[in-house]
């Protein structure tokens, strides 16, 4: 299980030259992943290999993280890092409470009305504000749009990936 990562983040450019990174989290959990001590890992896309590393230590300034790593103490020894992924493994990962679940744990869930009615697969998640809404791609190729609320989203299977789903007026 230790070959499955999950990216927590990306890094998108340096800050300053003390080393710093401006991290964008892809995870609820940013305090945590971020938090001075947490192991994390670097990979660039279609690369081999990887970068352990060590998180130093770490602030929240506007919606991305900057992050110092242990041992990188200038501009030029993370510079390499730009456009890299940062990941954890699924040991790392917290459990959650009951209700609760991973993005990663939806994406690619199959989504049935009540009535059993097949609908389409989970693509993507979206955060737009109130409530995150989740994109189903139809059978016919066309998006389904399904707000994370309870009166849509009536049942959710992690284990079959399967969401049992009402469709409120509208909604197609």
């Amino acid at each position: 299980m230790a070959d499955q990562w999950y990216t927590v983040g990306e890094i998108v450019n340096t800050q300053g030259i003390r080393g710093e990174l401006k991290v964008v989290p892809h995870t609820d959990f940013g305090d945590q992943r971020f938090a001075p001590g947490s192991r994390l890992s670097i990979q660039k896309e279609n690369q081999p290999g990887d970068v352990q590393v060590e998180v130093q230590n770490s602030r929240l300034h506007k919606n991305v993280y900057i992050v110092k790593l242990k041992g990188y103490e200038n501009i030029n020894d993370v510079e390499k890092f730009k456009g890299s992924l940062v990941k954890v493994t699924a040991e790392q990962r917290d459990p959650l409470a009951e209700g609760e679940f991973y993005y990663t744990d939806i994406v690619g869930s199959e989504a049935v009305t009540e009535d059993g009615q097949r609908l389409g697969v989970v693509t993507e998640i979206l955060r737009p504000g109130a409530n995150d809404v989740w994109v189903v791609e139809l059978e016919n190729g066309k998006e389904l749009l399904l707000p994370y609320i309870d009166d849509v989203v009536l049942k959710v299977n992690v284990r079959t990936k399967q969401i049992t789903v009402r469709l409120l007026e509208g909604l197609m």
